[in-house]
């Protein structure tokens, strides 16, 4: 596991429990809005130890609940799956960041029952995905596969869409809500500029009204649509 970060409690990462998060190198995709960006590269440096974090959750296994395992994009690294279950040996429930391209991985992962929350990334609608996820020849079956297998329920998960004026319209939302259709909950997040987002200057963030227009449209084909990031 090539681990790039640690954020040692969060509240926030892991629904309904105290958790870890921890951060993983590498990325398939190269979304403009990306956070995270110092991650992306194959050749990002670890900053921690597997060693060290498996000591570091060793320890605090009676008071953390779960690890949320994000990126980066997970499912690129070839340990994951090893790393995983040294993690449910603590006791800890596993929560699982993807952005839906590696369906392989995430499926094998919870037929063997190793996820307990997985939260899949929607990058846009079919339409401007390869833009929005900044890949070239992208394969949209994957992200279709990952989808379809997780409607069937096998886990507990969540469809999001970050959203970002410059890239997303009315239109992906008019695509997205019939592709997540019986969907248990979906997230529209707003965009937040930060000094790690890949590309600035093509990013803002739409109003309230705007992601609530947005909200409703989708809201037809999924049990809980919510708002995250806005005030």
């Amino acid at each position: 596991m090539k681990l790039c970060g640690l954020q040692k409690t969060t509240l926030l990462d892991f629904p309904g429990k105290v958790a870890a998060t921890i951060f993983t190198g590498g990325c398939s995709f190269a979304c403009p809005f990306c956070h995270n960006s110092e991650l992306l590269g194959r050749d990002t440096e670890a900053l921690c130890s597997q060693e060290e974090v498996m000591t570091f959750l060793g320890k605090r296994k009676n008071i953390l609940e779960g690890v949320c395992i994000t990126g980066g994009e997970p499912t690129l690294q070839p340990d994951l799956e090893d790393f995983i279950r040294f993690v449910r040996s603590l006791g800890l429930a596993v929560k699982l960041d993807t952005n839906g391209y590696q369906p392989n991985v995430l499926i094998n992962l919870c037929k063997k029952g190793l996820l307990d929350y997985v939260a899949m990334d929607i990058k846009a609608g079919k339409s401007h995905y390869a833009h929005v996820s900044g890949r070239t020849g992208l394969n949209l079956e994957r992200i279709d596969q990952s989808i379809r297998f997780l409607l069937n329920g096998s886990v507990p998960f969540e469809f999001r869409t970050t959203v970002v004026k410059g890239l997303h319209d009315k239109s992906d939302f008019e695509e997205i809500g019939p592709w997540i259709q019986g969907c248990g909950q979906y997230f529209l997040q707003s965009y937040q500029e930060s000094g790690q987002v890949l590309s600035p200057d093509s990013c803002k963030s739409f109003s309230r009204e705007e992601m609530e227009e947005f909200a409703r449209i989708v809201s037809p084909y999924a049990g809980i649509v919510r708002l995250r990031g806005i005030d």
